[in-house]
């Protein structure tokens, strides 16, 4: 295995796993009639902030896995070429 599909596997995964974490939170908040309960003000902008946030990184992480999986790719291609034009 190569590093960029480490890397690609590991960004992906922990992105996805992000973004399921944040809309877990989000629908455990909920209220039976649909709406986000929370104590105070404050913490409603600041988790709503923080939240909004993570699912940015989150969608970050896993453009960054897709990218390192076309890496990976390539680079296999790359490499069977080369050693198909080097056995003919």
């Amino acid at each position: 295995m190569t590093p960029a599909l480490i890397l690609g596997i590991i960004t992906t995964v922990s992105g996805i796993a992000l973004r399921y974490w944040i809309n877990r939170r989000k629908f455990y908040r909920r209220s039976p009639m649909g709406s986000e309960a929370f104590s105070s003000y404050e913490k409603s902008v600041i988790i709503t902030f923080l939240e909004r946030t993570g699912k940015w990184i989150a969608y970050l992480l896993i453009i960054f896995g897709l990218l390192f999986f076309y890496s990976n790719y390539r680079q296999n291609k790359s490499k069977e070429r080369i050693s198909k034009s080097q056995t003919q």
